[in-house]
């Protein structure tokens, strides 16, 4: 039994993995959330429903005790939920830890798209940089999925770049980010140990099309 702790489920790539990964064998997801209003779906028969705050050290205690996995699926002050998070993971005895960020933090988007999304999204990849970094020193076996700019077309179409890689093309599917994270949870040696960037093939231009 592989045992998924999901932090921000009500998210929208989370809502859509969690129904990739609903009523899966050998599956138990635990999906940990402040405001259960915003899952859009009846919670599958393999998952149960924790209200909670990441930054509430006994709520998110409670939530890690036992879980094989965490799927992090946050945003804000990402950083300090991350901190708070590894020390969970830590005392816990968990080792396994899939997190979605931000394209960017490496300064890794070329050209006049790179440009754009500095602009764009600046002041937001301090906090998922040190994420990442605090992930990368801490001693884990993590993997930081860094999402092109996200559309709701219903497809899952990606290609990869690794974090010595410039990245490629400017946007990707929810639906695509999802596919991979259940697919790591599937298959947990996966991407082990690595940063990698998650965008649509033959996207690229100046900014997303949709903008």
């Amino acid at each position: 039994m592989t045992r998924v702790l999901i932090l921000g489920a009500g998210g929208q790539i989370a809502q859509r993995a969690i129904e990739m990964l609903a009523n899966r064998t050998g599956i138990e997801l635990t999906l940990f959330l402040r405001h259960p209003r915003k899952l859009l779906h009846k919670p599958p028969l393999n998952s149960r429903v924790m209200q909670g705050d990441v930054m509430d050290e006994e709520q998110l205690d409670e939530a890690m005790a036992g879980q094989d996995i965490v799927y992090v699926n946050l945003a804000g002050r990402v950083d300090l939920q991350m901190k708070r998070t590894v020390t969970a993971m830590e005392a816990a005895g968990v080792k396994r830890i899939v997190f979605v960020a931000s394209l960017g933090i490496y300064d890794e988007v070329p050209g006049k798209f790179g440009e754009w999304n500095r602009r764009e999204i600046g002041p937001y990849l301090g906090p998922y940089r040190r994420a990442a970094d605090l992930l990368e020193a801490s001693g884990l076996d993590y993997t930081v999925l860094r999402a092109a700019w996200l559309t709701d077309t219903d497809e899952v179409d990606y290609e990869l770049t690794r974090k010595n890689e410039l990245f490629k093309g400017t946007e990707v599917s929810r639906k695509s980010v999802a596919a991979l994270v259940a697919d790591i949870v599937l298959s947990p040696e996966l991407l082990s140990c690595e940063s990698v960037g998650v965008n649509k093939p033959g996207t690229d231009a100046d900014r997303p099309v949709f903008v």
